[in-house]
């Protein structure tokens, strides 16, 4: 059975920086979720950050950019915390490695897991366009990133996927 990598967040773990739940209720997650497709991961936690956490920002760059070392991830006071977000992405992208998996459904906004818009390093609450280190790793491998805001074109992607294993 195919899989999908979901951030643990969206499924309703208490893994946030702040240890709040923001569970993603929608029909096609659920229907997933009861045919066992869904796999959770926080790479935040994952990476070995707790919970709660100060929170955590890309200075200076998006996902790729601490990937290739040009930007470093900093917690509102200042500490490097760019070896565990590193750390997780890399988790992640094994998990998904092993269990076959080729789509994945996370956080947008965060400097893990944001697909289109992460914060701007300054800690005042302005987004821009880019992705988190973990998004970035797992598009660099070649799987289908999507946030939580497109759940109709994953089953878009998933339904031409499949269709495509068919022919």
């Amino acid at each position: 059975m195919k899989k999908i990598l979901i951030s643990a967040c969206l499924a309703g773990d208490r893994v946030r920086y702040d240890g709040k739940q923001v569970p993603l209720t929608h029909p096609l997650l659920n229907k997933w979720h009861q045919k066992g497709m869904l796999v959770t991961i926080c790479p935040e936690v994952s990476g070995g950050l707790s919970i709660p956490r100060p929170p955590a920002q890309i200075v200076n760059g998006n996902g790729l950019d601490v990937l290739e070392g040009r930007s470093r991830v900093l917690d509102i006071a200042g500490r490097d915390v760019t070896g565990p977000f590193i750390r997780g992405a890399e988790y992640a992208f094994t998990i998904a490695r092993k269990n076959k998996i080729n789509i994945a459904i996370l956080k947008e906004k965060s400097p893990s897991c944001g697909v289109r818009q992460i914060y701007d390093g300054r800690f005042a609450a302005r987004l821009i366009p880019g992705f988190g280190v973990t998004a970035a790793l797992l598009k660099q491998n070649g799987i289908q990133v999507f946030s939580e805001n497109e759940l109709d074109r994953v089953k878009a992607f998933w339904e031409d996927d499949y269709l495509s294993l068919r022919c």
